[in-house]
Order: C-alpha cells, then structure tokens, then sequence
C-alpha cells in the first residue's frame, strides 16, 4: 500500500495544493502531479499572446465568461482571526490523560499455599473423580511435604513468567505469625512498589462471612482464621490479592464493606490502592471436574495458553487429533512470535486486550492494563478465567469490578484462530525444521480495521481493532500496513489520536524512531505530526530518548517530498517550543544549519518549493531562538537574518508571518543594548548584535504595510521586542518630538508636516523622514562624562543636557560639547547605576529609529483591529499612547472657534495629556505642531492624538505640578522587575495559529461539499437567466420606485450595492457605517461600523465571490479596505481580512477619494489616487504584486475594472482624460483619449460597456457630459450624451443590459440606452415637511435584474425598476 493512497488531498496551510505521493513509500520515483495549478489565468508579467477575439468567442460559446470561479479569502488564515488566538499543542487537558498518572510496578510477590495434602477440610465433600492437579501436577504422586514444596517452587516459576525481576517469597501451610512476617518482610522489600499476595486455600475452610481466611497451627491441629483487616494492615497499599479458594468473593464482599466504613468514618483507609482477585463467588465452590485442574484459577492466570488450549481441545473440531500431551508439546517460546506458541501468545494477548479496552471504561482500563505489567497479565488472563470456570457454573469476581466478558465475539476469533495454528500442530512435531504458518488473524483483524476507517467517523462506535493495530506495530510483517492505517485514524481528529494513545500505542511508535526503515520514514512522520498536533508534553520523550535525530535526519533527506519534510520541521519546531534540553538537543544536532540549507536552497522564483515547508522551517528556526542567545548567536553567524529576509515577499501570507515571526526571535530582549547593565568586554559582540538588529529591523519595516493581517501582527510583534530592547533611545527620540521647536525647525520638515496621513507612509517615504530628523535631532542627544547624567533609577536626571531647561522650554541651545553628524546620534554613555552604564560611544542610525516610529503609528492606525492593537502596546513601550475619539463634524453641533466651551470640549474630544507639549496627529493629515496648552481648538475633524505615558524625568516640581499632566507610565518605572516589562510585550500567534493545520484532517478530499455545490450551481442558473433576460431589456423605463429606505445617514449615502441573489441592498456613509435593507419587505438586516477612526467614508462597496459565500468588499475613501462575511446576518458579521490599499503611497488630499475597483476573474483590486501610478493587489496571495505607471500629470479620479475580460480595466483622470489599461502590459496604456474636451472637468464615472466586447467604454465628467468610446478609434467619441448641465455626480452602467443611469447634483437621475435614447428620468420631489431632498451621490445597477438603486446626500436609498418588475 503506497502513502499515496493514503494522502490524496492538501496538507498545506497556504493556498497551495499538496499531493502526498503515496507510492513514494512504496519505493515508486513517480512524481508526476508534484505541483498543483493555482490559478489558470496568466500572472501579472506575462506576455500578451493570448488572442482577444479567440478568448471572446470561446466565452460567448460556453457562456460563462459572465460567470468567473475564482475563489479568494477561503483559506483557514480566513477564519476568525480577529476573534481570538488559535491554541497550539496542549500539554494538558484531554489529550494529556493517555498517560498513567504513576508508572507503578509489583516488586514482591507473597505466595500462600495452605494446601494441607492428604487432609480435606471439613466443609468440601469431593466428587469421583475429582480435580486433583495443582500447579500442573498431581500432589499424590509424591509424599506430601515434598509435594507441597513442589507445587510452591512451581507457582513461583508460573510467575515469574510474568514478572522475572521481582522479589519471591514462599510460605507453605503457614501461620498467623507466619503470614504477618511474610506480608512485613514483602512491604520492606517492596517500598512503594506494589506487593502480590497470591492465597490458595484448597486445603482449609472456605472464607468466613467476616472476610476471614484460614491458616493452621503450628502443630497442625487446628485451622486459624485470619481477617482480611489485618492482612491488609500488613501488606499496605499498593497491593493485589489472589484468593483461589472456594467461596472466595465472601472476602471481597467484606473488603468492600471494610472500605464503605472507613470512608464514611474520620480515617482514610489504606486499601484505596487495592486489587482483589477472587475465584468464584460468595456462594460458590470451585470446579471439581476431573476435565479441570483443582487450581484452575491459578492455572488461568499463569499459564492461560495451556489452560485455554486444554479446554478448547475437547471443544474444537480437531478434538480427535488433538490430546492433553500433544497440547504440552507446542514448539516454541512464548515470547518468540514466529513460533507456533509465540503466535498463540500474541493472538491471546491481542484478543484479551482488544475485549478490555472495548468492554472497560478507559480510566479503568488504563489503570489495570498499562499501568503495571504484571497487573495486565494477570486481568488479561482472569479474562480467559472467567469464560472457562463460567462454563462450569462459577464465576470469578474482582475489584475494581469488571463487566461480563466471558461472551464476547472476539472468543469466537480466538477459537478460529487457535484452530487454524493447532492444525500444523502435528506436522510440527513430526518434523522440527517444518516452517510454521502464521495464523491470517492479524491480517484480518487489519482488513476489519480499514474496513472502519471506510465507513466509521467520530459519532459512531470506536473501532474496536485498535489494541490489534498496537500489537502488530512492532511485527515487521505487519507493521507497515498497521502504521498506515493508524495514521488514517489520528488524521480524523483529536478524539481519534486520544483514543490512540489510551489504548497505548506510544511507546511503541516511541520505539520505532529507532529503526532504520527507510519505507517507514513518512508515515512515522506523519503519526508523529498528529500525536504532537494535540500533545505537546512529548517533546519531553522525544528528547529523553534521541527521537528528534530521526526528524532533523529526515528533514535534511532530499528523497521525501517537500510536505513531508514540513511535517517533519513542525515536529521538531514542537520539541524545542518553551523547552531548553530540546533547544539545546537540537542546536547539537545541528539543526540551525539543516534549516538553513533548506531555505537557501528555495529559489523563491520557482514555483515548485513548497510553501509550508517554508512556513515550518522559519517556525522551525522560530521557536529554537525564541529566548534562548546562544541560539541567536548562531543563527546570526550563519547569516539567518539574510538568509530568511527574502521570504518576506513570498506569495504565500503564512511564509511571509512565519519568517517575520523567525527575525523578530532573532532580536534580543533579555540584554539590550544602550545601557541595560553589560560590561565592556561585550563591545564588540554588542555592536554586532545591534547592527544585526537594525538589519532585521530595516527589513521588517518593508513589510509593515504588507496585505495580510496576519503578517503585520508578526511583524507588530517582532517590532515590539525592538522597542523593548530600544526603549531607553526611542523614549528619547519621541521626547525630542514633544520638545517645543521653532517655527524654522517645523518649516524645515516637510517632509513630516506635510504628510497627509501617516496611514500611508511607506519606506520611501520613511526613509525621507528619518533622514530630516536626524539632522535635526543630532545635536540634542550630546555625549556627557558627567555621572549624574544618570539620574535616580536609571532615568535622565534634570542636570542632564538632555533635560536642559533650555531644551524642555522651547528655546535649543547649541552645546560645544555635542558631538554629531547627519548620518546618525552619537552617544557616549556613563552610569554609576541604574540602566545608563555603558562607558562606550555608538553611532546610532537615527533615521532607522525614525522610521520605525512613523511604522508603529501606521500599524496603531491600522484597520485590522488586532494589529492597530499590537501596535498601540507597542507604542505604550516608547511611552506613547495613541487616543482615538471621533468628533462631530461641521454642521453636526461641531465646535466652532471662538466657542467659550471650546478648550474644555476639545480637551474631552482629542484624549491628549496636557503637558508642558503637545503633539497632535490627525487622522486626515499629520499636523505636527509643539506648543504649550492650547488656547484656541484644533480643525474640527475625526482627531487622533497621540500623547506620552512616559517620559523623561522632568523638574519636582514641574511633575508635581498639576499643569503637566501626564499620564501615569505604562512602562516607565525602568526600575521595576525586568519580567513584569516583559509581559506587556505583545505575544506572536502564528506558530500557535500554523499548528492548527495540522490536528485538522489532512487526508480527507477537499471538495466542496454537495450543498455547496447545490448551491453554485442553482446560482449560476439563476445569473444565467438573469443574464438572458438582461441583453433584451434596451427600453426599460426604470420609473416605478419599488422601495425607497431612510438610511438615518446624517453625512447620507457614500455607496450602495444591490446584492445578485438577495433582494438586499448594501448601503454606506461617510462615517462608514454598513447597513443591510430587505427592500421587498422592508426591513432592517443588520447594522454595523466598517472601522471606528476613519472620517473619510466609503468610496465603494463590492462583492467578492458573489457565486459562493460572498463576502462584502467595503473600500474606504482613504484607501482601507475591509472584507466581511455574515454581513446580512444581524450582529454576527466577521471581519474576513483588512488592509491599506494605499500602503506605502502618499494618501490622497482631503476631499480627493482613493479610487478602487474589484475584478473577480483575476482575483485583484485595483487602487489609485493622488499617485502615479494603479496599484493591483492580489487578494489571494494578499499581496501588492505590480505597480501600472497611471500618469505623471494627472491623478486618477474613476477607475473600473472589466468584469468580463481579464486583466481589463479603465481609468478615468482629474484632467478629463481617459486611459484603457491591460495588466499583461504594464509597460503603457492600450488607449489614451480626451473625449471630454467641452469643458475640462474631473472623470466621475467610467466603465466597460455591456457585453463582451472589451473595446467600447463610456465616460462621464463632472460636466454632466457623457461620452461613448471604441478604443479602435482613439480620435473622437462616437456618441456624446450632454446629460446634466455641470453637475454630474455619479455614473452606473449596467453589467448585462445595454442601459446606463447618471445623477446629479439637481436632484434628477436619468437613464439612457446605449444608441443614447434617454429611457427615462427620475425627478426627486419636496418631501411633506418641505425640504429639498439632496444630489444623487451613488448609483448601482444589479447585476442581473434590471435594478437602479440610487442614494442621495440626505440619506435615502430609493430603488427604481420597470412597470413590470414582480417581486419573488
């Protein structure tokens, strides 16, 4: 059987498809269908070969060109990530219970024989015959005492078969004080071990209904009782008590009437740890059948293959060839499983186990048969005992109590089994060198076993061969094809590898690490994979016992394939996670450079490498240097950092987190630098510790505008641990950003005052910044020997230059003594104690430290709200607190200058600290400004401030001084415990959220599910035949307003959406708030706010994945654009993923929107604004893949995207111009046009006409002038509609229909056909209380109904349809 068939589906986490290659185990080298096609349209680069009017042709043949399957943001990453952290393995809870809470073993072993030969008691009448063996031989064959000795050295031969290593005592036909001396003696011996006190009382009276046993006399004259109470006083726990005597579950009965009274009383008894064994019941007298041995319960327990064989003999169907001395001559040695009588032995044991664990609760299973080796013998064969001396009327009892077994099916197997081996028996004895055959028993039982895996699932009975599976992982015959099927077991879930490890298998895959098998290499992986998925305390036995050398081995084998090697590295990534021995195993086992050789060996241009094993090596590497430098310190002497940096921009969002999360470990914040207490001799290392820091940092930074959440919250975090390690200079470096400063100084920083929003600074930009300011920041960190520099608790103290009251008052003061250059802060820095102690000077690249402080603000500003928080804690650690309040707007009851409430008002409104300086961010543009308490308010707009929550140590007075202000630090008490800092460090997820991947099912088909597809299908229908009716709607009169809703918008409607299969409409306003209207009964959905810090409102909203579960694509004016699902569904809407189309670009100008449109087909958003240029993310790989150079004269103004043809899109300019643009030429615009040369005015609106021509577009400027295109002919419009005389507010076009809709500022929207036919107009009437109703601000057609939903300036969405509009 080939692994192949055993993994046929996805084991990556990441968008890639996996194919496991099953036959690789079966040695087969065919690796065709290695890689999985991702999508089928051609990436961004690729050339324009494709014919257009072969492509359209072929569209208009299958007529789904209109249709595009392409599915994004359907991956696990998708799932709740703003919710909560995903959970790792646990080494606790469910899962950890597979483990016996204390190994025990049985150190001594008491034996009992008060057989009394040649005397019977008074209470037994015999039959004739009768049972008269003992221990296998007849006691009157010899005299008596030598008899009795023999019978006693034979019993202990019989267990130490069980149990060779303990401690034998013998006593035969003892007394009281015997007894007592032994069970002391035993108890000595045997400490805390467990002692077995095995009792036959074949030869005195039966048990008393005290729970007394019988002993004698010395003289033999008399039989002595002995209650149950004292032997178990002596003996002690733990203990187990064999009674093969008559009667003998009236000492059970009073053991539990002992224990009943002793835990109701004060005392806790000492036979909590007890196990009793008994022969038969209260009632009851032991066989005496000639056919059965007088000890057959002691035979049963120690020699149960020979007592199951002799009375099963005269029960087979061989019974006539079959004799007692032909059943004493079995060939072989129990423990020898190619053997006839090693075979039977293991079929037994197979069996007895298999009934247990199916029959017995799993915490009594785990006590009685994994918990103590000779205990598991012994249940496993009172099992045997009680299906044979229930076949002569009596019934063994026990405590713990156990269920009837003596019925079970697996006996009838047993039987078949035995049978099949005892029909070679003869044969065998005839010929010695005769080859036995094995029995087909395990080969069956396997097949029953897959048989389940076909058909069984969680919610239906456990499969009950999972004791076989264990017993045969250690047969080289059978093991291979047991670890398959094992391993399709624990891929069904947690319950399925808890249930595993109950019934035992982990010592045995524990032990098969140490073969050298090559065809059990992958699947041993993958077993290993799914235990550590849900335990992680194994990482302990892994280490203890060499098994992570087997891992690194196989993950540094190019033979197996690339997802297996993943498995492998997350194995090991499990073993070092939180734990130093196996950080330490694996450093010596070189398993930095085997992860090194791996990633350098990825070519991130080849299409081949597999992601996931690239996601698990960085976590890999991760984990190994999480807190552990002398980890770091290799890792960056073997050139991690760069090794690892340029799988930041991997099209995968899981590899770009994990290697983010893999540099972030690489930053040291346990021993910091610039003064956190390290000696000189430290220089050099601690310089090349910082400089690789920076590196990692610098790197970082490229990626903190990346598209996936789920990278930015990596690298929030990595960032974190910079400012952690930094604080002390970055504290002082967002000082100098409060200090006052001269109106020279802000003129002289345009490029941070003239930022328009920092949300959309990226790296050029940054590095603009960080060059200005650390010119100008230079001279005021001056280099001082001056020891009380350092103040009080390792702050600066006031005599410092740093704290001159001529810096903290506004007015800078040159310093001879500073020392500085452009390029960086010098610092020499002297302590007598405290932080400040290192008497060594460092360049420092202040424009680095700039640029990760205009970082940390984007990401406290970004629109996930998980990140925008990591990023705000890591802000708290430079002693910076972001406040967010959302003002009243202009004409909204705002403040207005000049009000007398104005100061208290704004004080409440921005959240800012007072304090001796101001530093006020706004949301639209960054206002720096530096000055005392104000005295006149801010511009009234949604303000963000930023104020300190630490600072440098100011006069006594000024921080006694109620006018300052401040907040109380967050991190400031530097003298505080270093751990209580570290746990304010924000925490990475991503190792804990990959982990998941991997205790999902990895095996089962991915398909969509049939209603799923129902569903597709049923809505492809449905377009279709909207489509159909669509392209023969060119009159509709769209006059009959069929719903008209009062969105309650005071700023009214930004955007609307009329869902295709849904009589929902989506509509949003300028303080982004989403709401959801049934607009055929009128009722309110769901309401919800697209983000909470954003003024600038909506700009678009489209729908993603319309033909699956849709998601709602909501692009804000300012270039944040956020995806939700469950948005028609009230208050259970999800934030999907967010990000900032506009990351790294200059934000538009107040009053200009970032412009975006979404092409399903390609799977990309396009974005521009006050840019050169059209941004095309990939939504898939959240990823800014291309830049299309737009113009350098104009900005765009309207841009949309083909919905039929891949790759098309048209952009509309301030200029009036219009430009036609195919992504598989970047390089220059298909077309460039000036249509509207009337009067030069702004593109509103512009689209893609109906249907499947790609060369005819329609164009609308704020002129009210509409103009229809064919790009053949670039020259001149071939039809121009003047539809609104100056005042054209918005443009829809119908996706099917051969209609269009404009609006304007006149209250009137007008519909037109394509000839330029106007259709019909919509007037917008005084409303009863007189008012006039505002401009048309959004228009949008459905896209499969002839639908015009239209939304105003006063809040309402009105919905527009023909005379023949029916509902559903």
């Amino acid at each position: 059987m080939a692994l192949g068939d055993l993994m046929p589906s996805r084991l990556s986490g990441s968008s890639a498809s996996v194919s496991n290659h099953l036959d690789g185990l079966s040695g087969e080298e065919d690796r065709t269908g290695d890689a999985a096609s991702q999508r089928t349209e051609p990436e961004v680069a690729a050339p324009a070969g494709a014919n257009l009017g072969v492509r359209v042709s072929r569209a208009a043949d299958t007529g789904m060109a209109y249709l595009p399957h392409t599915v994004v943001l359907s991956d696990f990453r998708h799932e709740g990530f703003e919710d909560c952290a995903a959970v790792g393995p646990s080494d606790n809870g469910l899962v950890s219970k597979w483990r016996p809470k204390d190994r025990m073993k049985t150190g001594c072993v008491a034996l009992v024989l008060c057989l009394n030969i040649g005397v019977d008691p008074p209470d037994v009448i015999k039959i004739s015959p009768c049972a008269r063996m003992e221990c296998w031989m007849d006691p009157y064959s010899m005299a008596a005492p030598k008899a009795l000795e023999t019978i006693g050295k034979a019993l202990q031969v019989q267990y130490e078969r069980w149990q060779p290593r303990a401690r034998y005592k013998l006593q035969l036909d003892p007394t009281v004080e015997e007894v007592k001396k032994l069970c002391n003696t035993c108890r000595k011996y045997a400490r805390s071990e467990r002692v077995l006190f095995h009792y036959n009382g074949h030869g005195v009276p039966k048990p008393t209904s005290n729970g007394e046993i019988w002993v004698f006399n010395k003289s033999y004259t008399q039989y002595i009782p002995l209650p149950i109470s004292e032997l178990d006083s002596w003996l002690k726990s733990p203990s187990i008590y064999v009674f093969d005597c008559s009667a003998a579950g009236m000492i059970i009965s009073a053991f539990l009437e002992r224990q009943d009274s002793n835990s109701s009383g004060a005392s806790v008894s000492s036979s909590k740890d007890c196990i009793l064994l008994a022969a038969c019941e209260a009632h009851e007298t032991l066989p005496q059948s000639a056919e059965f041995p007088a000890d057959v319960f002691t035979s049963c327990l120690t020699t149960p293959i020979k007592m199951a064989l002799r009375w099963f003999c005269s029960r087979s169907l061989l019974h006539g060839s079959l004799t007692h001395s032909l059943i004493d001559q079995i060939p072989g040695r129990q423990n020898d499983r190619k053997t006839l009588l090693g075979e039977l032995n293991w079929i037994f044991i197979a069996v007895t186990d298999t009934i247990a664990w199916n029959v017995l609760p799993h915490d009594l299973f785990q006590s009685l048969f994994r918990q103590d080796l000779l205990v598991a013998s012994l249940f496993r064969n009172f099992l045997l005992a009680e299906r044979i001396m229930r076949a002569a009327n009596c019934s063994p009892v026990s405590y713990p109590l156990l269920p009837p077994t003596h019925q079970h099916h697996m006996w009838d197997a047993w039987d078949m089994a035995a049978e099949i081996c005892l029909s070679q028996l003869q044969q065998l004895i005839a010929d010695p060198n005769a080859e036995f055959q094995p029995s087909p028993f395990f080969t069956e039982q396997l097949t029953a076993f897959e048989v389940w895996l076909d058909h069984g699932s969680e919610h239906k009975k456990p499969p009950e061969q999972l004791p076989i599976v264990l017993q045969v992982l250690l047969s080289q015959s059978h093991r291979f094809r047991a670890l398959v099927l094992l391993g399709r077991f624990l891929d069904m879930g947690a319950w399925a590898v808890d249930l595993a490890l109950s019934v035992g298998i982990f010592p045995y895959v524990l032990k098969l690490l140490q073969t050298t098998a090559m065809e059990l290499r992958q699947i041993l992986v993958f077993i290993w994979t799914k235990i550590l998925a849900l335990d992680k305390s194994c990482q302990v036995d892994l280490v203890k016992d060499g098994g992570h050398a087997y891992f690194i081995r196989f993950l540094d084998s190019m033979d197996a394939y690339p997802e297996q090697r993943a498995m492998a590295a997350f194995v090991l990534a499990v073993v070092v996670d939180g734990h130093r021995r196996g950080q330490e195993a694996c450093i010596q086992a070189n398993l930095i450079h085997v992860c090194m050789k791996h990633l350098q060996l990825a070519n991130p241009c080849d299409g081949q490498t597999e992601p996931l094993l690239l996601q698990w090596l960085c976590l890999c590497l991760g984990k190994l240097w999480e807190d552990f430098p002398e980890a770091q310190i290799i890792g960056k002497q073997a050139d991690g950092p760069a090794t690892i940096a340029p799988l930041l921009s991997e099209p995968q969002p899981e590899v770009r987190a994990a290697a983010a999360f893999a540099l972030g470990t690489l930053i040291d914040v346990g021993s910091v630098s610039f003064g956190d207490g390290h000696g000189g001799d430290e220089d050099f290392d601690d310089d090349e510790k910082i400089k690789s820091e920076l590196n990692i940092v610098r790197n970082l930074i490229q990626v903190a505008g990346d598209g996936s959440p789920l990278v930015r919250a990596e690298v929030a975090v990595a960032l974190a641990r910079f400012a952690f390690g930094h604080n002390k200079h970055l504290k002082s470096i967002a000082a100098e950003y409060w200090k006052p400063q001269s109106n020279s100084l802000l003129s002289s920083l345009p490029s941070l005052a003239n930022v328009n929003n920092f949300s959309g600074s990226g790296p050029s930009q940054l590095m603009q910044v960080g060059s200005t300011i650390s010119s100008r920041i230079g001279p005021v960190l001056r280099s001082s020997s001056d020891s009380t520099a350092a103040g009080r608790d390792g702050r600066i103290s006031t005599s410092s230059p740093i704290a001159s009251t001529g810096m903290m008052h506004g007015s800078p003061q040159s310093d001879d003594s500073s020392h500085h250059s452009d390029s960086g802060i010098l610092i020499k820095e002297t302590s007598t104690n405290g932080i400040i102690n290192c008497s060594r000077s460092r360049t420092l690249d202040s424009s680095l430290y700039s640029q990760f402080f205009w970082a940390m603000c984007n990401i406290a500003k970004d629109p996930s709200p998980r990140v925008a928080n990591l990023g705000r804690r890591t802000l708290s650690i430079i002693g910076i607190e972001l406040v967010v309040a959302r003002t009243a707007r202009f004409g909204g009851g705002g403040i207005h200058q000049g009000d007398s409430s104005a100061p208290s008002q704004y004080s409440n409104l921005s959240g800012l600290a007072r304090s001796s300086s101001w530093f006020d961010f706004n949301t639209g543009h960054l206002s720096m400004t530096f000055r005392t308490p104000p005295v006149s308010p801010p511009k009234q707009n949604y303000l963000t401030g930023l104020r300190r929550v630490c600072s440098l140590e100011f006069r006594p007075q000024q921080l006694n001084s109620p006018d300052t202000g401040l907040a109380d630090p967050l991190i400031g008490a530097v003298g505080s415990s270093e751990n209580s800092e570290r746990s304010l460090l924000p925490q990475s997820t991503v190792y804990n959220w990959s982990c998941v991947h991997f205790s999902r099912p990895l095996l089962a088909g991915t398909d969509d599910s049939e209603e799923t597809v129902a569903r597709r299908e049923e809505r492809e229908r449905m377009a279709l035949d909207g489509i159909a009716k669509c392209q023969h709607s060119s009159n509709c009169k769209l006059g009959n307003q069929i719903a008209s809703w009062d969105t309650k918008y005071g700023t009214g409607t930004k955007a609307a959406l009329l869902l295709p299969f849904s009589p929902f409409v989506v509509a949003a306003d300028e303080n982004e708030q989403i709401r959801v209207w049934n607009y055929e009964e009128a009722t309110l959905l769901n309401c919800f706010d697209n983000r909470e810090s954003s003024d600038r409102g909506i700009s678009k909203l489209c729908l993603v994945n319309e033909l699956d579960d849709s998601l709602l694509l909501v692009a804000s004016s300012d270039g944040n654009v956020c995806f939700w699902k469950n948005y028609t569904m009230k208050g259970k809407q999800k934030l999907v993923t967010a990000f900032s189309a506009m990351q790294g670009h200059r934000a538009a100008v107040r009053g200009t929107n970032v412009v975006m449109d979404w092409q399903q087909q390609s799977g990309y958003l396009y974005a521009s604004g006050e840019i050169s240029s059209i941004l095309l993310w990939d939504i898939d790989k959240e990823q800014l893949v291309s830049s299309i150079p737009s113009s350098f004269d104009s900005s765009i103004s309207a841009l949309s995207a083909s919905q039929v043809h891949w790759g098309h899109l048209a952009a509309g300019f301030v200029d009036g111009s219009v430009r036609i643009f195919d992504i598989r030429v970047p390089e220059m615009p298909v077309c460039t046009a000036r249509p509207h040369t009337q009067r030069v005015e702004r593109v509103v609106g512009i689209g893609f006409q109906p249907g499947l021509d790609p060369t005819k577009i329609v164009s609308a400027s704020q002129a009210g002038d509409i103009q229809f295109l064919d790009i053949r002919n670039q020259t001149e419009p071939y039809l121009t509609i003047d539809a609104h005389r100056g005042s054209l507010t918005a443009l829809a076009i119908h996706r099917h229909a051969p209609i269009i809709a404009s609006g304007s500022a006149k209250q009137i929207a007008k519909v037109f056909s394509l000839r330029g036919e106007q259709l019909s107009i919509i007037r917008y009437y005084p409303t009863f209380m007189a008012q006039r109703i505002g401009s048309v601000s959004c228009l949008t057609f459905h896209p499969y109904k002839v639908l015009l939903a239209a939304g105003a300036a006063d809040a309402c969405v009105s919905i527009y349809a023909d005379d023949s509009y029916q509902a559903r």
